[in-house]
């Protein structure tokens, strides 16, 4: 281990982020340069767990061998540090940028002291080893003749084309838009994770031998049976993307919109034309409301931002969460507690509040008569435990209250993959709509057809797409030669509650 006595004489510190008033002027990523000596003093808090729960069931889903890189920082053995990173990890630059880090919420530390910040010593390992050049494209030393299709470019797709062009297979990746990166490119936002990023890690994809091809919707323009025919296995990887609708009165107005339809329309405009082409929701000058938190409701924040929106609230149908940890969410569970993300932070600075209003529901959106959004009916509710323990929302009469809106923006989460290429390939779901296949199998009932990602899992995190890209990319590597070399994430519980 680091230092043993670290944990007692080193508080948490964190890297901070941009200054907020400097950081709204533009779309650059938010975060600064970790400062060595904390990070070193942050790897030495690492204490070594006899059971390190930052790797458990409740931690990291692709078994990051955490201690062993906080201990190498801590000793500034940087370059050891990341090939113990990238030995689980295939793109550390983006797990330790967008991932919520499940792993600090399960670090032992964490039952009475803040935790390790392993995310940032994360982050800042890969940072330092494409500074150094440590990082280069993995040409396999031989082939195997065997061609694989995988659909869709996101990070179960990404992850599973480099484990298994590693394995010496020909891999093509099938993108229906005109970049490559799926959720990595366009469900994020620039600030949070820049794009110049992931396309420096495509090119080295590319140059690893993998095929990408954009502009490929398979299930419309080509034939999902001719990639059966042509490949050897087909991969699945599309993501959960039909999102949660609101149904209720109003909801055709001109003014509603989705989530992802307008991070992905912004993002695309600013790399196409730093926002000169108009094409995308501009939120300038309109009284916004994000309806739903987490992260893809705080990206809408942030951009609707600096795009310069009027006034913004930010409608939550749960309660406020509390500032430490319930008795009911003990650790190592994921803390569920009330968290000041970055565009929180970016709205108080810029309205003077925290744009969040907890417990509401909406009832209605208020339009005029050409049908333009003008507003929005609410109602607070109670949220009260029942007898099997629990919470049912009660509407409280006399508590409807119509909020100002000209743009909604619906981050509510999404349903299950879209149908028209499950339906064409007659792949079978299961009860919640996704792809029917078994976490550490991902076999779905087509022969030669597997599946990985949210598409077959739900919705979740960048982290556990990458678990099933390389579990799937193992199950394909034995499907193809009988046995495989690939490492996969171990089973793990988080797996079975699907």
């Amino acid at each position: 281990m680091g230092k043993p006595t670290g944990f007692m004489e080193f508080p948490r510190r964190k890297t901070p982020w941009r200054d907020v008033n400097e950081r709204l002027l533009d779309y650059y990523e938010i975060y600064t340069p970790a400062k060595n000596h904390d990070l070193k003093t942050q790897g030495a808090r690492c204490m070594n767990c006899g059971v390190p729960f930052c790797e458990s069931d409740h931690g990291c889903p692709i078994d990051n061998l955490i201690p062993e890189w906080n201990d190498l920082v801590y000793k500034e053995k940087w370059e050891e540090a990341y090939y113990r990173l990238s030995k689980t990890n295939n793109f550390p630059e983006f797990t330790g940028r967008a991932c919520p880090a499940p792993c600090e919420g399960a670090c032992v530390l964490g039952i009475n002291e803040p935790a390790v910040t392993i995310k940032d010593i994360e982050n800042s390992i890969i940072d330092r080893a494409f500074e150094e050049g440590w990082v280069k494209s993995r040409i396999p030393n031989s082939k195997t003749g065997k061609k694989i299709a995988i659909i869709g470019s996101g990070p179960a797709g990404l992850t599973a084309a480099d484990q298994l062009n590693n394995a010496g297979h020909s891999v093509v990746v099938f993108e229906r838009e005109d970049r490559i990166g799926g959720l990595l490119m366009y469900g994020i936002p620039n600030m949070k994770l820049s794009k110049s990023l992931v396309e420096r890690r495509i090119r080295l994809l590319e140059d690893s031998g993998i095929d990408f091809q954009t502009n490929v919707d398979v299930g419309n323009n080509i034939d999902p049976g001719n990639l059966i025919n042509e490949f050897d296995a087909v991969l699945i990887a599309t993501g959960s993307t039909t999102p949660r609708d609101a149904d209720i009165p109003g909801r055709n107005a001109h003014g509603i919109h989705f989530a992802m339809d307008y991070l992905t329309q912004h993002t695309k405009s600013l790399l196409n034309s730093s926002l000169e082409d108009g094409n995308y929701i501009n939120a300038k000058d309109k009284k916004v409301v994000v309806i739903g938190g987490g992260d893809t409701g705080t990206d809408c924040i942030a951009t609707a931002i600096r795009q310069g929106c009027s006034s913004l609230i930010n409608m939550e149908i749960m309660p406020q969460p509390p500032v430490d940890r319930a008795e009911n969410n003990p650790w190592p569970l994921w803390p569920i507690i009330h968290r000041v993300d970055y565009g929180h932070e970016e709205s108080k600075e810029r309205f003077g509040k925290d744009p969040r209003e907890f417990s509401l529901l909406t009832k209605e959106f208020i339009v005029d008569q050409d049908n333009n959004l003008t507003g929005l009916k609410t109602i607070n509710l109670k949220w009260e435990e029942s007898s099997n323990g629990k919470q049912t929302m009660v509407e409280e009469r006399g508590t409807e209250k119509i909020w100002e809106a000209d743009l909604v923006l619906l981050a509510m989460g999404f349903v299950g993959p879209e149908k028209y290429l499950l339906e064409k390939m007659q792949v079978s779901l299961n009860k919640k709509n996704n792809i029917n296949a078994e976490h550490g199998v991902f076999k779905t009932n087509i022969e030669g057809v597997f599946t990985a990602g949210d598409c077959r899992r739900g919705q979740s995190l960048i982290v556990w797409a990458m678990n099933e890209g390389r579990g799937a990319a193992l199950q394909i590597d034995r499907y193809l030669s009988g046995s495989s070399r690939l490492s996969a994430p171990t089973l793990k519980l988080g797996s079975l509650r699907d």
